[in-house]
């Protein structure tokens, strides 16, 4: 049986979020047909928003509302200690652990390459740029346990050589293979304070 051209266009559009299978798609678009009216224009005016309502902040390349960001604004904030982080979502999995009072910066990826992704494909020049005007003491690698979280901080561990600071690493409390957004505050908070020079 073929559906509607309504359902099967948001059957295609669930699609491609990343994990959504055909079954899993076709859940979410009839479990949308059963709400009134009035939550899908909600939900949609939230989708309208989504692009409108946020921006990058040019001091950390996070996503945000403000330019700088609120936490780039904080006055209180160490600005000498640098966390670099590949996502925003990171960075907000970090800040949940309320155990880091330095500043951020978020790389936008990492280095892969399977997927043709190299240091010129990343945040890495505007992350150099930041380290030398504004005198960052030490920078600390909160990327992913993952083959391309290692590959990174290696080459960036390479190229920070003759840098005079301190490079830390997140203690190896985060499992292998794992993704910081989905690890809980305690384990963050332990692999923060236990962080190894590199």
């Amino acid at each position: 049986m073929n559906y509607p051209k309504s359902i099967q266009n948001l059957v295609d559009f669930f699609k491609e979020l990343p994990s959504v299978g055909p079954k899993t798609a076709e859940r979410y678009v009839f479990y949308l047909l059963k709400k009134p009216e009035n939550q899908l224009k909600l939900w949609a005016s939230y989708l309208n928003d989504l692009k409108a309502n946020t921006l990058v902040c040019q001091s950390c390349l996070a996503i945000s509302e403000t330019n700088p960001c609120s936490i780039c604004q904080d006055d209180k904030r160490q600005k000498n200690i640098l966390c670099l982080v590949e996502s925003t979502q990171d960075m907000a999995a970090l800040e949940a652990t309320r155990q880091y009072t330095g500043k951020y910066f978020v790389l936008g990826g990492l280095i892969n390459t399977i997927e043709n992704i190299g240091p010129n494909d990343i945040n890495i020049a505007p992350l150099l740029k930041k380290i030398k005007n504004e005198g960052i003491q030490e920078l600390i690698l909160a990327l992913n346990f993952t083959l391309e979280g290692e590959t990174t901080c290696l080459y960036l561990n390479k190229i920070l050589k003759d840098y005079k600071m301190k490079i830390s690493r997140l203690a190896k409390g985060l499992p292998a293979g794992s993704n910081l957004e989905y690890a809980d505050e305690m384990t963050l908070s332990m692999a923060l304070k236990n962080r190894n020079l590199l």
